[in-house]
């Protein structure tokens, strides 16, 4: 997402357009809808995008609004062919870069995307959530979670303080919020985690901070703390008012699904994932190698 932001800016979109699109996008993602949708409930799977796309909008106007009338950089658009690279639009116009493929090439490409591309992103770190919401489900009391996260504005602010600087993207934050939710976390507390955990860490913010200035990013992380706890609230009001116990209905949703369909798309998932772990496997390890004989070549470097 980072990369994608830092292109879009260097291609003359504005500080708001860039502001809205690192905060919508990790929420508003088929996958993630619908991990949402599998893993908690449709009230959630419908009110997490729509606080995404709202606090976006706010997000970026209010950026272009304090930034109106500050240049901009010059627009450079990028034309490189998304079927397979074959051309980079510059010497090859998209008026007859557009007869290259085939309908039946421009749907093999997207298919492969789809089905392959968009789950082997995501498949490693949605395990890890499903690990970590089993760690959380085994070890924490249900009685501490009730209690400092059972509703109100006190657990709102409290996991912004630990939803913030945490690193975790909007695939792996889902089964952690389910898992929460089940110990007693109110769905408020949850959507605020979900909110704030993929927009918001550390390691985001500090490379924000050479795309878009400290102020903006300042701008960036108040609008995104608000309107996580006024959605916050207003999720827990509307459970409360819909008289409906969000521990009840988790994962009832995909319940309608038969049980012969469920056994077929875990295998095919499962298949999906060999090359993604593979792929991410091979690279750990390479690049454990190439730390290790870097430190042995720099002996010094260890102390």
């Amino acid at each position: 997402m980072l990369p994608a932001a830092a292109s879009l800016k260097k291609q003359g979109a504005n500080k708001g357009a860039t502001t809205a699109f690192l905060i919508s996008t990790p929420e508003s993602g088929v996958d993630s809808i619908a991990i949402t949708y599998a893993l908690l409930d449709p009230i959630m799977t419908i009110v997490r995008p729509v606080a995404a796309f709202v606090t976006a909008m706010s997000a970026g106007i209010l950026e272009n609004l304090l930034s109106y009338g500050k240049n901009q950089d010059n627009i450079v658009v990028a034309n490189n062919c998304p079927v397979d690279n074959c051309c980079d639009g510059i010497d090859c116009p998209p008026d007859i870069h557009k007869n290259h493929h085939t309908l039946f090439e421009k749907l093999r490409a997207g298919v492969r995307f789809a089905v392959i591309d968009v789950w082997g992103d995501i498949v490693v770190w949605f395990v890890v959530g499903l690990l970590l919401a089993g760690i959380i489900t085994a070890i924490i009391p249900d009685d501490f979670m009730a209690g400092w996260l059972g509703g109100g504005i006190g657990s709102m602010l409290l996991m912004l303080v630990f939803g913030i600087p945490l690193y975790i993207c909007a695939t792996a934050s889902t089964p952690i919020a389910a898992a929460l939710i089940l110990k007693g976390v109110s769905p408020g507390a949850a959507l605020v985690f979900l909110l704030v955990g993929p927009a918001t860490n550390v390691t985001s913010l500090s490379v924000l901070y050479g795309i878009l200035g400290r102020k903006s990013v300042f701008r960036y992380l108040t609008i995104i703390s608000v309107m996580a706890v006024v959605f916050g609230l207003g999720v827990d009001v509307l459970y409360e008012m819909l008289n409906i116990s969000p521990v009840a209905i988790i994962g009832e949703a995909a319940e309608f699904v038969p049980y012969s369909a469920k056994v077929v798309a875990t295998v095919v998932l499962i298949l999906l994932s060999i090359s993604p772990f593979y792929n991410f496997l091979k690279n750990f390890r390479r690049n454990a190698k190439a730390e290790q004989t870097y430190f042995c070549e720099f002996p010094t470097l260890k102390k």
